[in-house]
């Protein structure tokens, strides 16, 4: 009987793929006796890990029943744990954190308990605290650019802008019109009501849609409550929810201070360009290419990729925006203390002097030489000019690279 053809197809997908992050935490196993591995529902985590601890127990805390086994008999469910344990969706039984911290500390074992979780449960006070000096934490956001785009490869970013990243959308080769739907069908009923008792979910989910429709946009709280119909408060606890679950980022506005008159508040990014078209109803690549904030989806897919280069390295988001009240402002400012990068970013595949004109201006102000000028553009060209190197969309951690 001869094999799916389909089925051969994920098969050898999936193992082409190497995720980015799998040295550090191979890395981490030495020198951590818990780590765990957060980020969104679907982007991967458990493929991850039970690829690199091929050997460890795999436990998953959605089932029930072995839900109520950890919470019945938290010991004996721990017990299993000889030679290495991983525990799936972990959040959801965090009474075991304090048996886990007294395993660790009594049995001093390295990289011994692998905790995963679709929501950011070490922001619990409870959690953080008990495992405090004992857990390594990564994050794991859906696949990167250089993890399925090849850079020499000659194609249109409308494509990834419309697509997203999330795993299933290329290893099942699922259309995101069929998908996306489902998966925020599945984040309101599970995860949003797992992290916070919200009564009326219609209106969280007008929320998320709005939120979309306001990607690459200073974050004005007052005006999403206020459409809504919901207090400021409620808005920022809302916020909060879409954070903790890896739906959304704030970019902090940077800190230095040229004149006192910088804009403070932070801009509104998706973790996934692709959920975002989808709460936007975009349901095609044309309908994509027409849209009329097109730029701010793609300023949204550098930025998110530029973020898990970081965090695929262990590293800090250390990625900021820069702009004051005139208006002027440059897109994206890596800040390494010592040195800055600052990054312009441009959906238009010419360039041209405008691409230019907030880094000349940052410069001019700045009078920082260590400071390094990127545009990261719609092209395909990489080009060394006085003002700025130029960098393809489909490289743009490149720049990262470049010393």
């Amino acid at each position: 009987m001869q094999p799916d053809c389909k089925f051969v197809q994920i098969h050898i997908f999936l193992h082409m793929i190497q995720r980015e992050m799998k040295n550090k935490l191979l890395q981490l196993t030495g020198k951590f006796p818990v780590i765990a591995l957060i980020g969104p529902r679907q982007s991967g985590k458990t493929t991850l890990v039970k690829s690199i601890f091929e050997k460890y127990i795999y436990t998953n805390l959605e089932d029930p029943d072995t839900r109520l086994f950890a919470i019945s008999d938290p010991r004996s469910f721990l017990n299993q744990h000889n030679g290495g344990m991983i525990i799936d969706e972990a959040q959801r039984v965090p009474e075991l954190f304090s048996y886990i911290q007294t395993i660790v500390d009594e049995k001093k074992i390295q990289g011994n308990f692998i905790l995963t979780g679709s929501q950011n449960f070490l922001m619990h006070q409870k959690i953080s605290q008990t495992l405090a000096g004992r857990v390594a934490i990564q994050v794991l956001l859906p696949f990167s650019m250089n993890e399925i785009i090849s850079p020499k490869a000659n194609e249109n970013f409308t494509t990834y802008v419309f697509k997203g990243f999330y795993p299933p959308i290329y290893d099942r080769q699922i259309e995101p019109v069929d998908w996306f739907p489902n998966y925020i069908h599945t984040y309101l009923e599970r995860d949003v009501r797992q992290i916070k008792s919200i009564p009326d979910i219609n209106s969280f989910s007008m929320f998320v849609k709005l939120c979309a429709g306001r990607v690459g946009q200073l974050l004005n709280l007052s005006s999403l409550a206020n459409e809504v119909g919901i207090s400021i408060n409620t808005a920022k606890s809302w916020i909060s929810v879409l954070e903790a679950s890896f739906i959304i980022f704030r970019l902090m506005p940077h800190h230095q201070n040229f004149n006192k008159r910088l804009v403070k508040m932070p801009k509104l990014y998706f973790y996934d360009t692709g959920l975002a078209c989808s709460l936007l109803g975009l349901s095609d690549i044309n309908q994509t290419n027409t849209y009329y904030q097109l730029g701010s989806l793609f300023e949204n897919l550098v930025i998110a990729d530029l973020i898990k280069f970081r965090f695929n390295k262990g590293l800090d988001n250390n990625l900021f925006f820069w702009r004051d009240k005139l208006g002027r402002e440059i897109d994206c400012l890596a800040d390494f203390g010592i040195n800055k990068k600052i990054i312009e970013i441009k959906a238009g595949k010419t360039i041209t002097e405008e691409f230019f004109k907030g880094l000349n201006y940052y410069k001019s102000i700045s009078a920082d030489d260590s400071t390094r000028s990127y545009i990261i553009y719609g092209g395909d060209k990489y080009q060394s000019r006085l003002a700025a190197k130029i960098f393809p969309w489909n490289n743009a951690t490149g720049i990262f690279n470049d010393d």
